[in-house]
C-alpha cells in the first residue's frame, strides 16, 4: 500500500486503504519458497493456478476457475524482420476464457470473494471485466452486477447476460459506471470487484509474468509493452518481478514496462511525460478500444511508479494506428488481437523507430483482448 499502513488481516474483507489507495496482497516468501521450486511445476495444471502457492487460495478449498492462464507466447518472425527484431513475442490473453486478461483476474477475485462469504458480485466495466465477473459467479454459484456504458457494443451485453448477470447500462464512461455501482452496492453489501479496489484480481493478473518469464526459459524479456486502462495488468507483472526475485526463480536486469494508451485518452502517459506521481482524469476521453476508454484510474501512482523503476516508458497512439497494428497482427501472424493488443505493436513501432528498442532485445506484447468482438472497427 502507498502510504505505508497497514498490514491488514486477510481473513477479513477489504477493498481500497485508509488513506484511498489500493491495497496488495503479500506473501511470506520464505516459507512458501522452503516447499516450492521451478522444478514441482513440472507436473502442475497448465492454467494459472500452477502457481497456487503465490495466489490468495484458502487452504483445502479449490479455485473457482474456467481454466484461466497459461496462454501461449507465440513467436512474431515476420512483424520482427519488418521492425529489425530478431526476438519478437506476442503474449495472446485472447485465448482465455471469455476472450481477454480479465479472466484471470475474475479467478482469483471471485475464489476469494466467495471464500470471505459474499453473494452478491459487482463490476464496472468497458466490457471484458464484465462478461468475465459473469462467467465466473455463475461458475461460482453467485450473483453478479454489472455497470456498463450504455455504448458498450452489444456483444459484451449479451454475453453478460448469458451468464445470467443483472446488467445496468449509464449514461457516460467507465468512471460513472463505477459511482452508479458503488451508490447501488454499498446499502446492499455487494462485494465490488472494481479495479484495483480489492486486492485479489491483481493476484490473477500477475500471473501474466509469472508465465512470461517461466515461458522465457526464466529470464525476463527486455520489453514488456502492455495497453493501459485501469493498469492492474502492469501493476501485476511488477509485482511478479518482485516475487519471483524473492523466491530466488529469476535473476539479472528486470523488464522494462511500457504502458500504451489511445491518443483520445491517455491520463498515464501525460503524467509520465510530465514527471507527475499521480494522473489527472481525463476529460473528453473517446477512442475505439473500450478498454482503453478510462479516464481516471485508482491504481495510477502503482502503475507510474512501475514504469519508472523499471526504466520503461510510455506512449499513446492514434485509433488509426492501433487498428492498423490489428490488421497486421491477423495478416502476418494470425493473431486475432483487439486494438488494445493493435496499440501495442504500434507503440512498439515507434520505440523501434526513435532507438529506443534495440534489434537483438527481446520484446513481449500482451495482447489483452480477442478481435471478434471489435469487428466494426475493420470495416
Amino acid at each position: 500500500m502507498p502510504c505505508g499502513a497497514g498490514p491488514f488481516d486477510a481473513a477479513d474483507r477489504h477493498h481500497l486503504c485508509t488513506c484511498g489507495r489500493p491495497l496488495l496482497a503479500r506473501y511470506d516468501w520464505e516459507r512458501i519458497g522452503a516447499h516450492w521450486t521451478r522444478e514441482s511445476l513440472g507436473n502442475a495444471t497448465r492454467s494459472m493456478w500452477r502457481y497456487a502457492p503465490a495466489l490468495p487460495l484458502t487452504d483445502g478449498i479449490p479455485p473457482v476457475t474456467l481454466g484461466e492462464g497459461w496462454t501461449p507466447l507465440f513467436s512474431a518472425p515476420r512483424l520482427g524482420a519488418e521492425l529489425g527484431l530478431s526476438h519478437l513475442f506476442v503474449k495472446d490473453e485472447a485465448l482465455n476464457p471469455t476472450n481477454s486478461f480479465k479472466a484471470r483476474g475474475m479467478s482469483a477475485a471471485v475464489t476469494r470473494a466467495r471464500d470471505l462469504g459474499a453473494t452478491t458480485l459487482a463490476v464496472p466495466s468497458a466490457g471484458n471485466a464484465a462478461c468475465a465477473l459473469a462467467a465466473y459467479a455463475a461458475n461460482a454459484g453467485l450473483a453478479a452486477q454489472v455497470f456498463m456504458p450504455r455504448d458498450v457494443k452489444s456483444p459484451f451485453i449479451q454475453e453478460c447476460r448469458l451468464h445470467g448477470a443483472d446488467v445496468t447500462l449509464v449514461d457516460g464512461l467507465i468512471t460513472d459506471a463505477g459511482r452508479l455501482a458503488a451508490e447501488q452496492g454499498r446499502p446492499q453489501g455487494w462485494y465490488d470487484v472494481s479495479t484495483l479496489k480489492e486486492p485479489y484480481r491483481v493476484e490473477g493478473k500477475k500471473t501474466m509474468g509469472y508465465e512470461i518469464a517461466e515461458q522465457l526459459g526464466w529470464r525476463w524479456p527486455d520489453w514488456i509493452i502492455y495497453p493501459t486502462g485501469g493498469g492492474t495488468g502492469i501493476v501485476g507483472i511488477w509485482k511478479a518481478c518482485d516475487e519471483l526475485e524473492q523466491l530466488g526463480w529469476v535473476r539479472g536486469p528486470r523488464p522494462r514496462l511500457v504502458t500504451v494508451q489511445a491518443e483520445g485518452c491517455a491520463p498515464m502517459v501525460r503524467a509520465f511525460q510530465t514527471g507527475a506521481e499521480t494522473a489527472e482524469p481525463w476529460v473528453g476521453a473517446a477512442t475505439v478500444a473500450d478498454g482503453l476508454r478510462v479516464p481516471a484510474a485508482v491504481g495510477d501512482i502503482l502503475v507510474l511508479r512501475a514504469l519508472r523503476a523499471s526504466g520503461g516508458g510510455a506512449v499513446a497512439v492514434s485509433d488509426t494506428e492501433m487498428i492498423q497494428g490489428m490488421r497486421d497482427l491477423g495478416s502476418q501472424e494470425g493473431i486475432g488481437a483487439a486494438p488494445e493488443g493493435g496499440a501495442t505493436l504500434a507503440a512498439l513501432r515507434r520505440l523501434v523507430t526513435d532507438g529506443s528498442v534495440a534489434s537483438r532485445d527481446r520484446v513481449v506484447l500482451l495482447n489483452t483482448g480477442g478481435a471478434l468482438k471489435y469487428l466494426d472497427v475493420l470495416e
